[in-house]
């Protein structure tokens, strides 16, 4: 049984029972399916990578995990592939009892009577949802004479996403090796860039080589913007071609055994970046240093959020984006025109990871950083190619940074510092292969 399943046993309490679907595969066209992925919560608590399964745990019965698995069906096989079946979620994944997901709507009434609590989750799964509520439904109309159902329904989300929130020490090497691949890409997209390349080009680049180094592909869809194309947050065409003078802003993660990396690197497609794009750079790159050192124990999200947009708006300041007094253009939110996105979030089995960012949620008491928890920090600057307000050096030039870091007891570690981010590092990297290739020619 895994420590996670075994921690949520002694969280929802011997009182109670919980039902935890797994994903179902989602239809692309006529006949196709997507590659199916599983539902991150029940892979978190089961490990089990098939569709259609459904775990019940019981803390107060003998057999407290129990779980509903597609049987072994060598016709479905042959077409489809093999399938663990009952014998094998017993043998392969720490199951107590396993049958046949047939046989769910049968048995599952037997299994919830006499609990207090039902640990379930309404929305992922329509017709568990139906099947549930039919038989509570049932049940109280049949004034309880024959069973005891659970008469509490708790949605399991905050138990399992608190736990998510703080990486065992075996999360974070799988973390740090989704990193390192994550990085390494990053890396071979900067050595490789050259004008006249397109967008979708370094995109395969980076893609390929995480697959080829054990990612099972991307965390995300990746961002891959040239020039003006830098300047759209969440720009996933990735089409067009590289001009030389433009910076390229590549914002790609690998997934690697179900956990993600999240980069962004912002570097010269010709390797060399002109003043102006050295003036922003080093603006967002000095905020995203400043708040890597204040992602640690006891820092909170807010602390940390209103840090980002202090130095950014004094930076913008400096080189002439921006112009007044510091704290009125935060209160007027001037900022937002090339700033308009948080410096980080929590990233674990999800890009945007589980957890909750406030301590107290009505009252919006900003959560503290701890130990186990791996955040991005990611600053950028963002001015659009129309902005006739902007000095005109600097329109079109987008830039962001980021990097994937782990709070430890005394302080952070940079799970995707092996990239490099100074200008002068990035510069020589792309160029060396260049300087060679002229030595040789002469």
């Amino acid at each position: 049984m895994r420590p996670q399943l075994k921690k949520f046993i002694e969280e929802i309490g011997k009182d109670a029972v919980a039902i935890i679907p797994a994903a179902h595969e989602k239809q692309r066209s006529y006949d196709t399916e997507y590659k199916f992925r599983q539902d991150n919560d029940f892979w978190y608590l089961t490990d089990f990578p098939e569709p259609d399964a459904i775990a019940v745990i019981s803390p107060g019965k003998r057999t407290k995990y129990t779980m509903f698995v597609r049987p072994r069906d060598p016709e479905m096989e042959t077409w489809f592939g093999r399938r663990e079946g009952v014998e094998g979620a017993q043998k392969n994944y720490g199951v107590q009892k396993a049958y046949s997901v047939e046989k769910f709507e049968k048995m599952f009434s037997k299994m919830l009577d006499g609990h207090e609590k039902l640990y379930y989750r309404f929305g992922l799964d329509t017709a568990l949802d139906k099947l549930i509520l039919k038989y509570l439904s049932g049940q109280r109309h049949a004034r309880l004479k024959t069973a005891y159902p659970p008469h509490t329904i708790i949605d399991p989300t905050p138990i399992i996403h608190e736990m998510r929130l703080h990486k065992t020490p075996e999360e974070i090497e799988l973390m740090a090796e989704a990193g390192k691949i994550g990085a390494e890409a990053h890396i071979l997209a900067m050595k490789k860039c050259k004008p006249g390349m397109n967008e979708l080009q370094i995109e395969s680049i980076i893609e390929h080589y995480f697959r080829m180094n054990g990612a099972s592909g991307v965390a995300y869809n990746s961002i891959i913007g040239g020039g003006e194309n830098a300047t759209i947050l969440h720009y996933v065409e990735n089409n067009a071609p590289l001009k030389d003078g433009d910076l390229l802003l590549i914002d790609a993660g690998c997934e690697y055994k179900g956990y993600a990396s999240d980069i962004t690197r912002t570097f010269p497609v010709n390797g060399k970046y002109t003043r102006a794009q050295k003036q922003v750079y080093n603006v967002v790159l000095d905020v995203q240093k400043a708040c890597i050192d204040a992602t640690v124990t006891g820092t909170t999200v807010k602390q940390r959020q209103d840090l980002s947009i202090e130095l950014l708006t004094e930076g913008m300041k400096k080189i002439g984006l921006l112009k007044g007094a510091t704290k009125t253009l935060i209160k007027k939110k001037a900022y937002m025109k090339y700033y308009m996105h948080g410096v980080g979030h929590y990233i674990g089995m999800d890009v945007h990871d589980a957890g909750r960012y406030f301590e107290d949620q009505k009252a919006k008491k900003s959560r503290p950083f701890a130990p186990g928890m791996v955040l991005t920090v990611e600053p950028g600057i963002y001015v659009p190619p129309n902005d006739k307000s902007a000095p005109a050096k600097f329109r079109g030039i987008g830039v962001r940074i980021e990097d994937d870091v782990l709070v430890t007891e005394d302080g952070n570690r940079n799970l995707t510092s092996k990239v490099p981010k100074e200008i002068d590092a990035i510069e020589a990297l792309m160029n060396k292969g260049k300087r060679k290739a002229k030595s040789a020619k002469r």
